[in-house]
């Protein structure tokens, strides 16, 4: 076949000979290998757990009914330098390292010292007022039952027997002071909703048995492994029998609807674990299989099931993206940075936070009453507070984080399932995804 190439418009090899290489080669781009990024650096250092202090003397205490004490941003300042930041850590933190690499099945609670049988046993008391307290009809309303203020006056009610069984017999400040806490681990009476806050009560009520000298270091293990999971399940309970609200407006940061300490000693509890790794949350048989002896792969099991759209990609982002670490220490290492900045360092969750004698205020730290403030049973709106000059307080607007501001009204994803199929609607994909 001829060439259809016109062999007089190519250049003769002595042509190409007599051309510079130097100027063809300024002429060609330059290929240069492509680098590889280098890894984001978190710039957060991982929080450490402080020294665990002993039990104050008692004769030094000074105990009274718990208030708000956080109640602007120079009051949030205050307690993130105090010694009582520091306590509530190193707490938190010790649950956490007490359920290290360890089962939910391993603790023995037939063995468990009397404080702990005796702590479940009320945990079990409270679940059985539950059915006292049968939530009202509200004709297929999905926000929150007002039968939750029954069931919070009945809990109040055996609050003081359940706190003499623990041994708290007297003084009598020091079952006021601990049931407080108590009964604020369960939700707000006036919202009806129920958030990382109330949770965090709970862990705070425990802290001041501790410091009452009632749970001892070596009952941390059956706290977080016996006590902890039992709440979360009865915490189910009452989110999914009273509609509780989420506190926040679209859920805590993406990992659950309502929880966060779950996540943080659920991660501990799965450190060098031989088989399941971060990504084996998206197998639904891991989950069903293990989900009982391992806090992180129940709540996300919970998750799952409580939506109605399939996938964490689209319920829950950001536990879809966690399972894409390498290990669980760097799971467990974000959890703790997660409890120190979005936890103990968000104003709209600890404004709400109560402050006594066994857990106490900083020095300069504002006072309700001075601060004209109406006690947290009392308030009704949510979202960050000011200290006028002069006395007063007023509601702070926030750009930045619509959802923990104004107390916006949410209902659960549970209260729609529940009310969905009262009506006898199959499940399946609905226009809105995030309920």
């Amino acid at each position: 076949m001829p060439s259809v190439i016109d062999d007089a418009a190519l250049p003769s090899r002595s042509k190409l000979a007599s051309i510079d290489k130097s100027q063809i080669d300024a002429k060609l781009p330059r290929l240069t290998p492509r680098k590889k990024a280098p890894p984001r650096q978190n710039l957060l250092p991982v929080p450490e757990t402080p020294a665990f202090p002993p039990p104050p003397d008692p004769s030094s205490l000074c105990l009274h009914e718990p208030t708000r004490r956080i109640l602007s941003p120079h009051d949030h300042e205050l307690f993130r330098a105090s010694p009582t930041y520091e306590l509530i850590l190193s707490f938190v933190f010790s649950l956490s390292e007490a359920a290290a690499s360890k089962k939910i099945s391993s603790i023995a609670v037939e063995e468990a010292p009397d404080p702990i049988r005796q702590i479940l046993s009320t945990l079990s008391s409270i679940e059985a007022t539950i059915k006292q307290c049968p939530p009202a009809d509200q004709g297929g309303s999905r926000f929150g039952n007002p039968a939750f203020r029954d069931f919070l006056d009945a809990i109040s009610a055996q609050s003081s027997a359940w706190h003499s069984a623990l041994g708290l017999t007297h003084p009598s400040s020091a079952i006021t002071e601990a049931s407080t806490y108590l009964h604020n681990s369960f939700g707000n009476r006036t919202r009806i909703d129920y958030g990382s806050g109330h949770e965090l009560n709970f862990i705070i009520w425990l802290l001041c048995l501790n410091r009452l000298s009632l749970l001892p270091p070596s009952t941390f293990p059956a706290l977080a492994l016996g006590v902890f999971p039992r709440y979360i399940t009865l915490m189910r309970s009452i989110q999914s029998t009273y509609y509780l609200e989420p506190a926040g407006s679209h859920g805590v940061w993406g990992l659950d609807d309502y929880h966060f300490l779950p996540f943080l000693v659920g991660a501990s509890q799965l450190l060098r674990h031989p088989y399941i790794r971060p990504l084996s949350i998206h197998n639904e048989l891991v989950l069903e299989e293990e989900g009982d002896d391992y806090l992180y792969l129940s709540m996300v099991r919970e998750t799952m099931a409580s939506k109605s759209v399939q996938g964490l990609k689209w319920t829950q982002p950001m536990l879809d993206d966690i399972s894409g670490a390498k290990s669980w220490e760097k799971v467990e290492q974000g959890m703790r940075r997660m409890f120190v900045k979005d936890v103990l360092g968000k104003l709209p969750v600890m404004q709400h936070f109560l402050f006594g004698g066994l857990v106490p205020a900083a020095e300069g730290m504002s006072r309700e009453r001075e601060a004209g403030v109406k006690p947290e049973a009392e308030e009704s709106e949510g979202g960050e507070m000011a200290v006028e000059e002069g006395g007063g307080v007023r509601h702070v607007h926030r750009d930045d984080a619509w959802g923990d501001c104004c107390g916006i009204k949410i209902p659960s994803t549970v209260a729609a399932n529940q009310e969905a199929s009262k009506k006898g609607e199959e499940e399946g994909l609905r226009r809105i995804p995030f309920d």
